[in-house]
């Protein structure tokens, strides 16, 4: 399929999931993230969900990596240039939801993506290869190019699903990981 049937596809799948769903399967997936990764002492980017597009939510991972001493790192959208800025995240009052839904930081100290450990990724859909399906802007893929070469990217999926994706370019990313309900992938291997 091309990215543009898998975004209509999987938009239309998670309209149909209920808030009751969207919570349990955002609570496993972070459950299973956690339990694999240490985010101490780490500069972690990591994205809140837009939800009016019932993302899966990133709280419990946001609160988790504060508890244990990472750096969580959250990005506010600049759709002029399609470039994203990184602030240090210290408190919910440097929050403000934008006119696109999204929870973004309205302050704070900016931190290059080079000094990123970890990128949380947003997605749509992924393929077995770690190929993943966003909104289509590119955002992360120019943010991912960023960072140093050991930097982790990993996507957190709502579906036990993979995709094949068509129509990749050579500007797409793959994950290094990405965890879904039923588990976590390595596309590393």
């Amino acid at each position: 399929m091309t990215k543009a049937e898998i975004r209509k596809l999987y938009k239309q799948k998670r309209a149909q999931l209920s808030p009751y769903d969207l919570s349990k399967i955002s609570a496993q997936v972070q459950a299973l993230v956690l339990n694999s990764v240490r985010f101490s002492a780490k500069y972690v980017s990591i994205f809140l969900p837009i939800e009016q597009q019932k993302e899966i939510s990133t709280y419990g991972l946001l609160e988790d990596i504060m508890l244990k001493g990472g750096h969580p790192v959250l990005s506010k959208a600049n759709f002029s240039d399609h470039s994203l800025s990184l602030y240090h995240y210290e408190h919910p009052s440097q929050l403000e939801v934008s006119s696109f839904g999204i929870p973004e930081p309205k302050y704070g100290r900016t931190i290059l993506a080079s000094k990123l450990d970890y990128v949380i990724v947003p997605l749509l859909a992924v393929s077995s290869e770690g190929q993943r399906v966003g909104y289509g802007k590119g955002f992360y893929d120019r943010l991912l190019k960023q960072c140093k070469p050991d930097c982790i990217f990993i996507g957190i999926h709502l579906f036990d699903e993979f995709v094949e994706i068509t129509d990749l370019n050579k500007d797409d990313i793959p994950l290094h990981l990405c965890f879904t309900p039923g588990g976590m992938y390595d596309f590393r291997k």
